[in-house]
């Protein structure tokens, strides 16, 4: 593995992770909205094993990439940014992207050159999600502003909004997704994000559903069993703006796929990216 930067829109950094080899197929992740490319660790290994080269970057406003000064937060600007990456890659790139990375890399392939997508997949994420599921991770990631005294209190919130899920017995691992600051531990985001991402949803989602209807290329929706954001009804008006997409559906898993059910969801992903853009 490797570091290395991306440029985004107004010039703001953007930091990656490159795994497996430099001249296999490149494969961008882009992780959900108060993620980091740490969510994507297993996935990155399983693809440079496979001959790929994948690089899971960090969103603005995320993990180790640049805040925005002005907030510009919009999915207009992600979009952008995912934009930028592709045009400095260079090659033909296939993007998987979970809810808000999912939601910039449609934005991004939908203003695409022709050729320059090999395949887009969208993890548990449509042009229109579900306002319900989408208030439920805007009410959790701006629960705690004033942080948390130590790990087991981080470990002790993230058991309470995934009760599905085993609570870690050593709560360090999410140390990644954190930052001390004045003695107490914050989510390694900008509180500015939230706001600056949820303000305007009607725009947003006419925006999504238009870019949606102008795509091309290859595209899997890959979605949790008992997701939030994507249900059976979700589904039926997905087909409806994007009809050449493939759908699979990941049993047990809610709306964080990968992490729910990483194996199940490791062997779709691969499947479906050995066939449409091999290595």
């Amino acid at each position: 593995m490797s570091r290395h930067h991306f440029i985004g829109k107004d010039g703001l950094t953007l930091a990656a992770d490159h795994h497996g080899p430099a001249d296999g197929a490149p494969v961008l992740l882009l992780h959900g909205g108060g993620q980091t490319r740490h969510a994507w660790g297993a996935t990155a290994r399983m693809l440079a094993e496979r001959g790929y080269h994948a690089i899971a970057m960090d969103l603005r406003g995320h993990g180790d990439s640049g805040w925005s000064p002005e907030g510009d937060y919009g999915l207009m600007t992600f979009g952008a940014d995912v934009s930028a990456a592709i045009e400095s890659i260079g090659r033909p790139v296939v993007l998987v992207g979970a809810s808000l990375g999912g939601m910039a890399s449609l934005l991004a392939s939908a203003k695409a050159a022709p050729g320059q997508v090999r395949a887009l997949i969208l993890v548990d994420i449509t042009p229109v999600p579900r306002p319900s599921g989408a208030d439920g991770i805007r009410g959790f990631m701006s629960a705690s502003p004033n942080g948390f005294a130590d790990l087991d209190e981080v470990a002790d919130a993230v058991a309470a909004y995934l009760p599905h899920r085993r609570r870690p017995s050593d709560p360090r691992g999410l140390m990644k997704n954190l930052r001390e600051r004045d003695g107490r531990l914050y989510w390694h985001w900008d509180p500015a994000f939230i706001e600056g991402t949820f303000q305007d949803r009607s725009l947003t989602t006419n925006a999504m559903a238009e870019g949606a209807r102008a795509i091309t290329a290859p595209t899997l929706l890959v979605r949790g069993e008992n997701s939030e954001l994507v249900g059976p009804e979700d589904v039926v008006a997905f087909r409806q703006i994007m009809p050449h997409a493939e759908i699979i559906t990941v049993p047990g898993a809610r709306h964080m796929v990968a992490g729910d059910q990483n194996t199940e969801f490791g062997a779709a992903l691969l499947d479906y990216v050995q066939r449409i853009a091999p290595a």
